[in-house]
């Protein structure tokens, strides 16, 4: 078995291929003792944001984003996209299993709550 961050919106469990870098292994160290959870705010109508809680290591390129990318911005805060945008970003992962369609239904209809947990599988 081993160690996976799992990620949640609203309850619902989503599938993410996270990147390799250290801001995701700053964010399983937060989840590694309690779930980490993070109420989002719509933004923009294609986003949720919502605040990590504490800085995490960033390394920020200009990026375009598009449904179902999860991004670290300004170090502290946590970004799942259900549309585009370009800015400089560091990439947390991309949810897999949702596709635009999809994004828009979990995320397009008011604030959502992220809950981030390590899970063994």
């Amino acid at each position: 078995m081993k160690e996976v961050l799992q990620l949640y919106i609203d309850g619902t469990p989503v599938t993410v291929a996270w990147e390799d870098n250290a801001s995701v292994d700053a964010l399983k160290e937060l989840a590694a003792s309690a779930p980490l959870v993070i109420r989002m705010s719509m933004y923009g109508g294609f986003e949720q944001v919502g605040p990590i809680g504490s800085r995490l290591p960033r390394d920020d390129v200009d990026t375009r984003t598009q449904a179902g990318d999860i991004v670290l911005y300004s170090g502290n805060q946590i970004v799942v996209f259900y549309g585009t945008n370009s800015w400089a970003y560091t990439r947390l992962g991309h949810i897999t299993d949702r596709d635009a369609a999809g994004m828009a239904e979990l995320l397009s209809h008011g604030d959502v709550t992220l809950t981030l947990q390590i899970e063994q599988q």
